[in-house]
């Protein structure tokens, strides 16, 4: 299992350049095609409609605005490409989107294997971006989704990973799918937080059976079983950091209605809260 297409969200947040740096040292680790891609904010259906009022200088002013972003993620691009090549990445293009970010990205990525983009920072409100991005990149894109903290700085070569794991089938997915990760890491943590309340879900041993699995995959494991009185989603922050985690691998859990993107209540505390970059699958 490797990565072969890694795709980042590229856009002028102050905060872009250390996800796409995190993306190019995956990219260089996997030999992996990199795909720097910038929407500019505007949904596609605007620009393929085309319903605009002429009258009013409407039409002049809308394609002010649109120009406009289309220049602000073409200058936000060629901050990547020179980011990408200082690195040494040796394979990559950058894209430009006609689309707003989470359409865009969520589309883009369901012909890459891994998509890198940014944990919201709300004391820095986007306007390429709607405060939800993360959560409906993950819910929509079909792939795995590494999510980068807007705090600190962090190296794609994770020394100690930490599994969330309750055998369901978004778990699953983060899993397999951060297996390349997973691999290059000193030492890889799986926890399972009230193992009895799954059921049969975890077998005889809670644990034993993914811990068998990703050591035969040469991922050095250790299962970690515990019992906890209070929310699993800070229950899981507070082992990370106990644990000295740098990045975390779970299943994401929700589902969107139109545009509002309803979580679970474990994935909603651990994305505003997230102090390490998460590998998550929906």
């Amino acid at each position: 299992m490797s990565y072969k297409t890694v795709l980042v969200h590229v856009d002028k947040d102050k905060h872009a350049g250390e996800r796409i740096k995190l993306a190019a040292q995956i990219a260089i680790n996997e030999d992996a095609h990199l795909i720097g891609a910038a929407p500019s904010g505007v949904s596609r259906f605007i620009y393929q409609s085309r319903f605009i009022y002429e009258g009013g200088g409407m039409a002049t002013h809308l394609d002010s605005h649109l120009e406009e972003l289309r220049k602000q993620a073409k200058d936000a691009l060629a901050g990547f490409e020179n980011t990408v090549q200082r690195l040494g990445v040796s394979s990559f293009e950058a894209r430009q989107l006609d689309d707003e970010a989470g359409g865009g990205i969520s589309l883009q990525a369901r012909y890459s294997d891994l998509v890198v983009i940014g944990q919201t920072d709300p004391d820095e409100p986007s306007s390429t971006t709607l405060p939800d991005f993360p959560e409906f990149v993950v819910m929509n894109s079909g792939r795995p989704v590494l999510i980068v903290p807007y705090v600190g700085n962090y190296n794609a070569n994770a020394r100690r990973v930490l599994i969330a794991w309750d055998a369901s089938t978004s778990a699953t997915r983060a899993v397999t799918s951060a297996i390349p990760i997973l691999k290059r890491a000193d030492n890889v943590d799986v926890v399972v937080f009230n193992a009895d309340d799954r059921g049969d879900a975890h077998g005889e041993q809670p644990g034993a059976d993914i811990g068998l699995y990703l050591a035969r995959h040469g991922v050095k494991v250790n299962v970690v079983r515990q019992r906890t009185d209070i929310d699993v989603g800070n229950a899981l922050l507070s082992i990370a950091t106990d644990l000295g985690s740098d990045m975390l691998v779970m299943g994401g859990y929700g589902h969107s209605r139109f545009r509002e993107i309803l979580l679970g209540g474990v994935t909603r505390t651990v994305l505003q809260s997230m102090t390490v970059p998460i590998l998550m699958s929906h």
